[in-house]
């Protein structure tokens, strides 16, 4: 089992940042990859980044390239999500999602994470 816990959002006008986190726990085995998803209101969830976690190579949705960056530290058991340049289209529960292995998916394929946190609310007002 993976426990994962997410802070770090909140309200904030457009073009501001913030930087939301993710606490893993519980997982002696480590990860494949490790990202963030993100549900607005009446919306699907979408993928908005993952980081491979051997590599660290981070792959990002269209929407999100250039403005989001995603970072892990290993040995605290921590992802990262920083957010700049925000606008009103970012406001979403945010999600953390950890696969433990390579299923053969497509990253963005919510399907292919085995834990999920309970979210993180980013309000972003215009």
């Amino acid at each position: 089992q993976v426990q994962l816990m997410e802070s770090g959002g909140g309200s904030v006008q457009a073009g501001g940042s913030l930087r939301l986190s993710c606490a893993a726990s519980g997982n002696s085995y480590g990860t494949f990859a490790m990202a963030w998803f993100r549900q607005g209101a009446g919306k699907e969830r979408e993928g908005v980044a993952v980081i491979y976690t051997s590599s660290g190579n981070a792959v990002y949705a269209d929407s999100v390239k250039g403005r989001f960056t995603i970072s892990q530290d290993s040995p605290q058991n921590k992802l990262f999500l920083q957010m700049n340049s925000l606008a009103p289209e970012d406001t979403a529960m945010y999600y953390c999602a950890a696969a433990l292995y390579d299923d053969g998916g497509h990253w963005w394929d919510d399907n292919e994470y085995h834990f999920w946190g309970q979210g993180t609310q980013v309000t972003v007002s215009s």
